[in-house]
């Protein structure tokens, strides 16, 4: 759906300039969105998973772990699909706040994409290396998105995400190596190229909400501080843009599901080009194991 046809719509909760700076600058953060009665609700399901982790050894469709996760000292990269492991995370992502505004941003029929849990432990939690979402799973159109949410206080020593004022608009980068190895990244080159000064960092205190184009040019810093900074990403698409391939990795049945409005008689397509990914159906790591090559015959899913 256009940003025009959109805009046709009256929101939700976004203000008028809230909604024109998105299509503008491609990201928008709002400061404090989510209320503290989600957020404990959230933290107790999610500290519960943390526990979990500990007894894993490596990583799974379920836990992906840094390389020295232990039970004495449990450093948990992600919960992949969170919405199929507690009932909490669906009813947040399919019913809680979040969903009007994916409606402000996406019009009045929305589809849910996927979800997942990224921690970022302190003491060095891995950065996220430049890169967009559309090359892990690209649509009909580019009315994608991605809404995050801040479980605790993120400053600038703890690596917030940082997004790249309207990228969005510009050109898809293959996210490949010189290898052709799918590494769900810039190459270096293309990275040293961007203007980092012109890079806005989203952070705020917990409930602060995060929400970037799946075109939009993104990544974080390593978190230097003493503190874990989990980030809870949500993913959605107006009805009328259609995958165009499956999404990689578990099977998920919340995947694809309507929680606003109505089905698309049509499928709207832009005409941006775009590199497709891998066949990931022989299996998967994670954004982070292929950016730190940890394993390069394992397929990622972003």
């Amino acid at each position: 759906m256009t940003p025009e046809k959109i805009l046709f719509h009256k929101a939700k909760v976004l203000t008028q300039a809230q909604r024109e700076a998105y299509f503008r600058d491609g990201y928008l953060a709002l400061e404090g969105f989510v209320d503290q009665d989600w957020l404990d609700r959230l933290w107790q399901v999610t500290e519960g998973f943390i526990e979990e982790s500990r007894g894993w050894t490596k990583s799974d469709d379920k836990f992906d772990l840094e390389p020295n996760h232990s039970a004495e000292s449990p450093r948990l990269r992600r919960l992949t699909w969170p919405v199929t492991h507690h009932p909490l995370y669906w009813e947040f992502a399919s019913r809680g706040p979040i969903v009007d505004v994916a409606e402000d941003l996406l019009g009045p029929d929305v589809v849910f994409h996927h979800s997942k849990l990224n921690f970022k432990w302190g003491g060095g939690g891995e950065e996220v290396k430049w890169h967009q979402d559309f090359p892990f799973y690209p649509h009909s159109n580019g009315s994608v998105l991605a809404i995050g949410l801040c479980l605790a206080d993120v400053d600038d020593e703890m690596g917030p995400l940082g997004a790249l004022p309207g990228s969005h608009l510009g050109p898809i980068y293959s996210h490949y190596n010189d290898k052709d190895e799918w590494v769900g990244a810039l190459s270096d080159d293309e990275a040293a190229k961007l203007p980092m000064e012109k890079v806005a960092w989203m952070k705020g205190k917990a409930g602060t909400i995060t929400i970037h184009h799946a075109r939009t040019l993104h990544g974080s810093m390593p978190n230097n501080s003493p503190r874990m900074r989990p980030l809870l990403l949500n993913a959605y698409a107006s009805a009328d843009a259609y995958s165009l391939t499956p999404y990689p990795g578990m099977a998920c049945e919340q995947n694809e599901t309507l929680i606003r409005g109505k089905r698309a008689r049509w499928a709207e397509f832009d005409m941006e080009t775009c590199m497709m990914p891998p066949d990931w159906s022989g299996g998967y790591s994670s954004i982070f194991a292929l950016q730190q090559e940890e394993d390069l015959s394992m397929r990622a899913a972003e």
